[in-house]
């Protein structure tokens, strides 16, 4: 080996090594696992309220509609026929004996025009033959007459029963949806009239359990807007009349009707009333909302809020069932705290 290269190998020998040396040094240092940060538990908020004394009451509550308390079913008795005009609509007033429902008459018209001129006729020769001296002509005469008023009055009797007329005085209430052309049967409804001097509340109540708890005479408070009168029932389920009618039937067995000493001056047929019956009140109860109160297995009891955030289950027994609230018998004391559902 040459000896100027010998002083180079030991000086990049030198420089190699003191590179291993402090290699370490030159990575950047490892940083420090951080911590998992503490979370606190979540706190539950409760929805609670306080046991407290008052008065509780369970009613029906609902908006009822005024309807006439004597109407007239509007209907042809002999035969049908196909309609010509109908001559009223609903919400119209009419007078007995105004024409409600027109038949196509077939001709009848003319008929009836040619037997009041065969009528004409007669009463001339009958006329003429009272002039004379012959019996004979006079009692033919006067046959004649009466055969021909006869024939008058059926077809007058029949010309008229084409027509649909008003047997009372009143406000059209319904009308069947009919047009020109249309057959309509004999005893179909085509035209309800109802007397709207004599009204009173249609209550629907679907909740049959509630329903069966009014009785004929019980008080009702029903506000017409503002006014408030004083009414009381009338008819319940079990005081309907019977009927064959199976729409009736459904109705009476939903419907309460609640008669006001006078309606209001502006309330007329098919105006909203809201209707309050009270089936029973107590004063001086424990009570709490009705979602306070929970059912499982037989079980009914509440949850109670102690000692800051403890739980604890109480049975209790009820009472009263209001339509937001409920009275409590038994297991609980005014000043408890419940918590809600």
């Amino acid at each position: 080996m040459s000896q100027k290269l010998k002083p180079l190998l030991g000086w990049s020998f030198a420089l190699l090594i003191s590179a291993s040396l402090t290699g370490c040094s030159l990575l950047p240092a490892e940083e420090e696992a951080l911590k998992p940060p503490l979370i606190k538990p979540a706190q539950e908020n409760y929805r609670t309220v306080t046991v407290e004394k008052g008065t509780i009451t369970q009613d029906i509550n609902g908006s009822g509609s005024l309807e006439s308390t004597h109407t007239e079913i509007a209907q042809f008795v002999g035969q049908g026929g196909r309609i010509a005009k109908m001559m009223v609509t609903s919400g119209s007033q009419v007078k007995k004996g105004d024409v409600l429902v027109q038949l196509n008459v077939d001709g009848l018209d003319i008929q009836l025009k040619e037997q009041e001129l065969a009528v004409a006729k007669a009463k001339v020769s009958l006329k003429q033959a009272k002039l004379g001296d012959d019996s004979d002509a006079l009692d033919i005469a006067n046959l004649q007459m009466e055969i021909e008023m006869l024939k008058l009055e059926r077809l007058m009797k029949t010309f008229n029963s084409k027509q649909l007329v008003a047997g009372m005085d009143g406000q059209v209430t319904f009308v069947e949806d009919l047009e020109e052309g249309d057959f309509v049967e004999a005893y179909q409804t085509l035209v309800i009239i109802s007397d709207p001097s004599k009204l009173r509340v249609a209550l629907r109540v679907e909740a049959g359990a509630e329903i069966s708890g009014v009785d004929v005479g019980y008080p009702a408070l029903v506000k017409f807007g503002s006014q408030e009168l004083q009414g009381k029932v009338v008819q319940t389920p079990s005081s309907a009349p019977t009927t064959l009618n199976e729409q009736l039937q459904d109705r009476y067995s939903k419907t309460l009707f609640i008669e006001v000493p006078k309606v209001p001056s502006d309330a007329s047929i098919g105006a909203f009333a809201d209707v309050k019956i009270i089936l029973q009140q107590r004063d001086d109860i424990l009570k709490i909302p009705r979602s306070g109160v929970r059912s499982f297995l037989g079980r009914t009891f509440v949850r109670t809020l102690e000692e800051g955030n403890k739980i604890r289950e109480i049975d209790v027994e009820t009472g009263i069932k209001g339509s937001t609230e409920i009275e409590i018998t038994k297991g609980l004391e005014e000043g408890a705290i419940v918590v809600l559902q």
